[in-house]
């Protein structure tokens, strides 16, 4: 199955065409004369000797042939040599022919389990193809079975170039090489390939229907309660409907959404009847590596690993790995929503929406593509290379300068975006709008992509793409002055305001981050959420006031203008948006006030000075968020802010703090029509709420003993316990 003819044997020898040419080697024994000047070091010196081999490259040396830091080397520690196809079959230890049910049943839920297990970051070679039966599908007499095979390699290769395209995986996440296995086409016996086998993704589904139809006959043939015909043409249905629904959504075509959601609801059906009827196949040996009894070999890819550390691959269980298929369903059926999102605002929500639900790989990816489109260059890059290498930012599948001037428009509804506005008048005007436009394609389609990367490399990246926001603050800033100058009114920051707010987003995103992923220690929570609450979050607040500001004088420029046209009340489109903003900084005020107050009792130790710098900790965490607008605020700037507290009485802090969290409540309870996100920090703020009032109380006055901040109920805003 490789790209060539030549190929290793199980013995670790190189076969070829022609024969391998002997090689002599002049080995020089220098084990006396190594000891001998051994003695001359001292303990503790070591010998460094070249510029090419360095402490770096020491620690990643791999010593080849060492079990314990060979990978390929597990195959000669005693256990017997691996079967391939064609000798498992003459050995009589694998059927191709006259398979029971239930082994055919064992067989595809064992190859689930190991597609899982692909997606979850392991490698092809140590998953899937340790299914000897996909190494020679053409050689499988049963029908069955050979289709399910031909299928598992266009599956494979349809949810390989799914996330290639989308190019927000990380090395973690996923690994996309073949290990010589064809994936987009077949292979026969002896490695070699034969365009004949070739199989197109139309016979493919057909191939997987005509059995559908066959196992649906037997079914209806047999009175049993437990029918094991129907539970083997479910996983044969639920397989062509999955490969069908990847294919749609690869291939981006919105007009196929209702086919898609409705193969995508199929494949919740068939799911049902799968985990329901996942215990009438064969099952794992106990305490085997193996995740199935027949046709699964975990040492038969050994060989095709490089030199690297043994990495044990454990097969995700089969009830877990159909769970993970059923929720995998559940997701992609949820990312085709994005298909009806109409604003740029409300696409951003849905994709950090999206993320915040730690989608897998897949579901993240199909996100993307039903979004946005990889740009040209970057697909003919992966194509020749076949490996997922970043090539250049995504480019969207429509007008993406479009669908940015419509969300600017929406947002603060410029003058300079309206028709025949004499702020357009000059052609330099129009210009500088056109080019500013263009030029927030790049920053913004990234940032769609960000939302897409794990939430670890999210942050990561989130700090780097802040320097480009950076950039388009002051081109923002140019143009509103250009075109402010060309209409001969005061400066209008409407491109700015568009600019700021998202800028403010992006920090506060960044800054949570780190509360999510654990990455503070709970000495540095105060200033934390001192930066969110005294700072992110009212300015946040003071853009959507802004904006709603230029939006409504926008408005009401053109009712004068037209005066025929009766003007409606404008409707405050993010309303909702700025009450829930208010929410967030109350609660990080009442955070921070708790955190000063618990420092002032005692409850929370700070590090030793002589190990630790609260200056050099503060420039570190907020270091990325150093833009034109909001200037950054340094640690003198804070001290100087906060040494007030300092010294106030720390039951003047808990109540301060209650009466953050009341006034959360407060506006929560306001809503009328709470989501989850409503709902869990409502039960937060009532819960701090109380803690607090009895910590002002004098409950708990005398004990130093630290609260736990307990995360389980939101993933930024802890419920605070006190032990």
């Amino acid at each position: 199955m490789g790209d060539n003819d030549d190929y290793y044997d199980g013995d670790g020898a190189m076969d070829s065409l022609g024969a391998t040419p002997e090689v002599t080697y002049n080995w020089v024994d220098i084990t006396q004369d190594f000891f001998k000047h051994l003695q001359d070091l001292k303990i503790g010196e070591l010998l460094h000797d070249g510029h090419l081999f360095g402490l770096f490259e020491a620690m990643s040396a791999i010593e080849m042939m060492d079990p314990k830091m060979d990978a390929g080397m597990l195959c000669n520690r005693g256990n017997p040599k691996p079967l391939n196809f064609s000798q498992a079959v003459a050995a009589g230890k694998l059927k191709i022919d006259d398979l029971e049910p239930s082994e055919l049943i064992g067989i595809i839920d064992a190859t689930m389990a190991c597609i899982v297990s692909w997606l979850e970051g392991h490698s092809l070679a140590q998953t899937v193809f340790t299914n000897i039966y996909l190494h020679q599908p053409h050689s499988i007499v049963n029908k069955t079975l050979k289709a399910y095979c031909l299928a598992v390699y266009k599956l494979l290769d349809c949810i390989r170039d799914c996330i290639n395209k989308a190019q927000v995986f990380e090395e973690e996440d996923f690994q996309p090489m073949g290990y010589g296995y064809r994936l987009g086409s077949n292979p026969q016996a002896g490695n070699t390939y034969d365009a004949s086998l070739e199989v197109s993704e139309q016979k493919c589904i057909a191939m997987l229907r005509e059995q559908e139809e066959e196992l649906n006959k037997k079914a209806r043939s047999t009175d049993e309660e437990d029918n094991l015909w129907a539970a083997l043409a479910a996983r044969i249905r639920f397989t062509r409907m999955f490969y069908q629904a990847l294919l749609l959504i690869t291939k981006r075509d919105s007009q196929s959404g209702a086919d898609c959601v409705a193969l995508l609801n199929g494949c919740s059906e068939m799911m049902k009847v799968i985990i329901r009827t996942s215990g009438k196949g064969t099952q794992p040996v106990e305490n085997s590596d193996s995740p199935n009894p027949m046709g699964f070999e975990p040492m038969i890819n050994q060989r095709l690993l490089p030199p690297t550390f043994p990495r044990y691959i454990r097969i995700k269980p089969r009830p877990e790995a159909l769970q993970y298929f059923d929720e995998q369903v559940a997701r992609l059926r949820h990312a085709w929503k994005i298909t009806s999102c109409t604003s740029f605002h409300t696409a951003l929500d849905f994709f950090m929406e999206f993320s915040r639900a730690r989608a897998c790989i897949l579901s993240r990816s199909a996100l993307q593509l039903l979004y946005l489109s990889p740009s040209p260059a970057s697909t003919a890059s992966m194509a020749q290379s076949n490996m997922s290498a970043p090539a250049g930012p995504p480019r969207p599948q429509h007008a993406f300068v479009e669908i940015l001037r419509d969300s600017v428009k929406h947002f603060v509804n410029p003058p300079a975006l309206t028709p025949k506005s004499p702020m357009l008048s000059t052609p330099q005007a129009r210009e500088f709008v056109e080019n500013f436009l263009a030029r927030c394609v790049r920053p913004f389609a990234v940032l769609l992509q960000v939302c897409g990367h794990n939430r670890a490399r999210q942050r990561d990246k989130l700090a780097l793409l802040l320097d480009e926001f950076a950039a388009l603050q002051e081109e923002a800033e140019s143009v509103d002055a250009v075109v402010s100058g060309a209409a001969g009114t005061g400066p209008r920051a409407c491109f700015g305001t568009w600019v700021l707010y998202h800028v403010l987003r992006i920090m506060i995103a960044y800054l949570l981050s780190g509360l999510e992923l654990e990455l503070y220690s709970v000495h540095e929570y105060h200033y934390i959420f001192w930066y969110l609450y005294e700072f992110l979050y009212g300015w946040l607040i003071s853009a959507l006031g802004r904006a709603e500001s230029l939006a409504n004088d926008a408005t009401r420029r053109d009712s004068r203008d037209s005066r025929k046209r009766k003007t409606k009340k404008r409707v405050r489109p993010y309303a909702r948006e700025g009450l829930l903003c208010q929410v967030m900084q109350n609660m990080c005020g009442g955070y921070y006030k708790a955190l000063v107050a618990f420092k002032l009792q005692g409850k929370i130790v700070a590090p030793a000075a002589e190990f630790d710098n609260e200056a050099v900790r503060y420039k570190h965490r907020f270091a990325p968020l150093s833009v034109l607008t909001p200037p950054q605020v340094h640690y003198h700037e804070f001290c100087e802010m906060t040494q007030p507290l300092q010294y106030e009485n720390p039951v003047i802090l808990y109540l301060g703090g209650c009466k953050h969290f009341q006034q959360a409540r407060s506006l929560l309870e306001s809503i009328t029509t709470p989501d989850q996100e409503v709902t869990d920090l409502l039960k937060v703020a009532k819960t701090n709420f109380i803690v607090l009032k009895l910590l002002a109380g004098g409950h708990k006055r005398d004990s130093t003993a630290p609260p736990e901040f307990d995360f389980s109920v939101h993933r930024h805003f802890p419920i605070i316990k006190l032990v």
